[in-house]
């Protein structure tokens, strides 16, 4: 086989390759696109009317808190708060369906990459086969085949192209490869979406079993009678010293009393405006949905490229032995962990904010593992978050801003997760907050 014919058929295994994976993108794009962008749609549609449902409710609830505590208006609160979470059911259900119907276009995304990747190996794999088998003759032998000089010249030349296409080839291979190790770690974070949903989902209904509960038995105690009801209110209510003694747990680790968080808390609520029972109540969440936080090494949790350089810069400059400081681990999905201390910032995220931190707090570095720069940390972002949300109001603007801390881009998944338990915590904790400041 000469280098003329090495370089037809090499050309022609590149066209056919082309040919097919042209073919099979053309066909997924074509038959999916418009049919899954009716459905999204028509989801977000949906979703948008039953969140606009929960608004009205939550209104009416607040309006009955502040109504004062006669048996009649919490009996009224109570039947509200169900309907509310019969919603939130709903908007879950909902959320899951989308997130199902992603799911499966990332799928097929992951396997429309894998056809391409074995299309260009296979191709590949043609070519390197020719050019050995041309390879085991010598120049003087390819100088003898070829009638002239300049026939051989164009020849070498022919030969060199057919080697900057494979190369070329090796390129789009690599490209490829890194393109489906992104869709693969999408596809991860997604999972964990649903996952996050199905368990939130339960939740929601024990809260609805508790909340039918709570009214059955106000209702059997107090039969009915305005004077029963405002002593068992007052039986129910905690003291002021009880509230402040009650141990606030980190998810990052560690234990303050709430009168020592609170504390942190008032002053970065200085610092920012962000009130104080938000941030309590971010940095109080259940731990990431239930994940494990705060127990694994930053060499296995991290993302490599990321985060380790700029991990160890930050110990570094704290004075810290990085093997001894535990990070939050990796999802089981396969999606990076590795964030740290209390507010748990993940490294790339850290260094965009210890310069404001230390302006503020005066600790210079700040140490995303120091209780006080750990509670300005997250004021001075979910600041940034709350200005993200301009769309949102009221305690809707704080659960978007709860759901970007969590999880980024990925907001929209969380709102009725992740965003709606730290709003409904914050409003635990200003209760709390308002027994200790009356």
């Amino acid at each position: 086989m000469d280098i003329s014919e090495i370089k037809s058929y090499f050309t022609k295994g590149m066209a056919i390759m082309l040919f097919i994976t042209t073919i099979v993108i053309s066909s997924y794009l074509n038959v999916s696109a418009e049919t899954k962008e009716e459905e999204r749609r028509r989801l977000e549609a949906e979703l948008s009317q039953i969140e606009g449902q929960i608004k009205e409710y939550e209104t009416t609830v607040n309006n009955y808190q502040v109504q004062g505590r006669g048996l009649q208006t919490e009996i009224d609160r109570l039947n509200a708060n169900i309907k509310k979470l019969n919603l939130q059911l709903q908007a879950t259900n909902l959320s899951l369906g989308r997130l199902d119907s992603e799911i499966k276009q990332t799928e097929e995304k992951i396997d429309v990459t894998e056809k391409q990747i074995n299309l260009n190996k296979n191709a590949l794999g043609e070519s390197l086969r020719s050019i050995y088998e041309s390879g085991n003759d010598s120049m003087v032998m390819i100088l003898l085949k070829n009638p002239s000089l300049s026939t051989f010249f164009s020849d070498v030349e022919d030969l060199l192209l057919v080697q900057d296409r494979i190369r070329t080839t090796m390129e789009k291979i690599t490209v490829l490869r890194d393109e489906l190790l992104l869709e693969n770690e999408e596809l991860s974070l997604e999972r964990t979406d649903v996952t996050a949903l199905k368990a939130y989902q339960v939740s929601q209904q024990l809260s609805l079993k508790d909340t039918k509960g709570e009214k059955n038995n106000l209702l059997k105690v107090t039969k009915g009678q305005e004077s029963r009801y405002q002593t068992l209110l007052k039986e129910k209510q905690k003291t002021a010293a009880q509230i402040r003694s009650r141990i606030f747990e980190f998810l990052g680790g560690g234990q303050l009393t709430f009168e020592e968080a609170l504390k942190f808390a008032k002053v970065a609520e200085s610092a920012t405006g962000v009130r104080a029972a938000f941030i309590l109540a971010v940095l109080d969440r259940e731990s990431a949905l239930g994940q494990n936080v705060g127990r694994c090494s930053y060499k296995t949790a991290m993302h490599p490229k990321r985060d380790i350089p700029i991990f160890l810069e930050i110990t570094k400059e704290l004075n810290l032995n990085p093997d001894s400081m535990f990070v939050s681990c990796a999802n089981r999905d396969g999606a990076y962990g590795g964030a740290m201390g209390p507010a748990q910032f993940i490294p790339s995220t850290w260094v965009l904010y210890k310069d404001k931190i230390a302006a503020i707090t005066g600790n210079d570095p700040a140490s995303p593992w120091r209780n006080s720069d750990a509670f300005m940390a997250t004021a001075i972002y979910m600041k940034d978050l709350l200005n993200a949300c301009g769309e949102y109001s009221g305690l809707a603007k704080e659960r978007c801003a709860a759901a970007r801390y969590y999880a980024g881009r990925r907001f929209a998944n969380y709102l009725w997760t992740y965003g709606d338990r730290v709003v409904t915590k914050a409003e635990q904790f200003q209760k709390d907050i308002n027994v200790l400041n009356s």
